[in-house]
């Protein structure tokens, strides 16, 4: 869209969705200095301002000019849950009612924060409770983006790293999600490190590929969850087409191209993956490999046959992978006490 065609509607736009390059255009057609759009975007991006009259270094007569003309966007908090932990967990709405989560970890005088790249889900992983609600659209840059600033915000504290985790599959939406680690990894937006910026996918080969092109030093981690076909594809039915052997492949292309160590999620469950076939398994598919595991017990999901491993197992996957010299984690859960997992607070809300 150029800011001719928005100056040709009736319609307002969202001043989020212009570049520099059109701001600077319309900062021109108002008959404004350049460097008002300089402002205007501090504004936007390191203040997430929600109302014109919020600049207050930007002329009366601008602000009124832009109020004519654009909507601010923005996000409005439907609700908010607060972990003993000291994790805050969010349900945010659009401007089109779309819904999504996010999550604010603090950790001294840091704080990580989980965020969602699209409304639902087609992956259906079993273990998901994003999964179970359906899916409903992708989420645009900006609003990736705005999920980073609600939880800035309200821990009035600045964002240390991002996890793009929460719901739906980030590389279904690889053009959005790039936008936004580089809003995100921008100074003139949140100023993020690019190495404290994760993105997880379920492993959609192509999109795993391309990441490995982009110049900046993002992270990559693949919930792999299982390295016995057939059980992946029981549990994991989105990516039986991009299987295990092809991820191997391209892992080992990734690590090659970048230098950088992705992470493999492996979340336990009772039963299911935490055998020791499947231990074996997964000791073959990350034993020579610059790879990390990333041991996580499973949410005990209401109604959910699935169950978490027991503390024994996990401390077991970790003594056997450090045999095959894979170092492996088990990562602390964070909000046991509220609705943690992905999807829970969107299906309780809908419910």
């Amino acid at each position: 869209m150029s800011i001719h065609d928005t100056e040709s509607s009736s319609r307002k736009v969202d001043l989020r969705t212009l570049s520099h390059e059109q701001l600077v255009d319309l900062m021109e057609q108002l008959g404004y200095p350049k460097f008002r759009a300089k402002q205007v975007e501090d504004w936007v991006w390191k203040h997430n301002v929600s109302d014109f009259q919020e600049m207050t270094n930007v002329p009366a007569a601008l602000r009124a000019d832009l109020s004519a003309r654009c909507t601010l966007g923005g996000t409005s908090e439907v609700a908010r849950q607060v972990s003993s932990d000291g994790s805050r967990k969010y349900l945010l709405r659009y401007s089109d009612g779309t819904q999504a989560e996010c999550v604010g970890m603090p950790t001294r005088n840091r704080l990580a924060v989980c965020v969602s790249t699209q409304a639902g889900c087609r992956m259906g992983c079993v273990f998901c409770a994003t999964g179970q609600g359906g899916f409903t659209r992708s989420l645009k840059a900006t609003e990736i983006y705005d999920q980073v600033m609600h939880v800035s915000e309200d821990f009035q504290t600045r964002a240390s790293s991002v996890v793009m985790m929460g719901q739906g599959e980030p590389f279904n939406n690889y053009d959005e999600v790039i936008k936004a680690l580089r809003m995100l990894n921008s100074p003139e937006g949140a100023g993020i490190g690019a190495r404290h910026l994760t993105v997880s996918t379920c492993g959609v080969i192509p999109m795993i590929r391309r990441f490995s092109k982009e110049p900046e030093q993002f992270t990559l981690a693949v919930s792999l969850h299982s390295a016995i076909q057939s059980t992946r594809n029981a549990i994991m039915p989105g990516v039986k087409k991009h299987t295990l052997q092809r991820l191997h492949d391209v892992m080992g292309e990734y690590v090659e191209a970048t230098g950088r160590r992705p992470t493999y999620e492996y979340a336990l469950i009772g039963g299911v993956n935490d055998n020791n076939a499947e231990l074996e398994a997964l000791c073959d598919f990350t034993r020579g490999t610059l790879a990390h595991v990333n041991l996580i017990q499973l949410n005990d999901l209401e109604d959910s046959r699935l169950k978490p491993s027991t503390q024994e197992r996990a401390e077991l996957f970790v003594r056997r992978l450090a045999q095959v010299g894979v170092e492996a984690t088990i990562r602390n859960s964070r909000g046991n006490d509220i609705d943690a997992a992905c999807g829970q607070l969107s299906q309780k809300h809908q419910e």
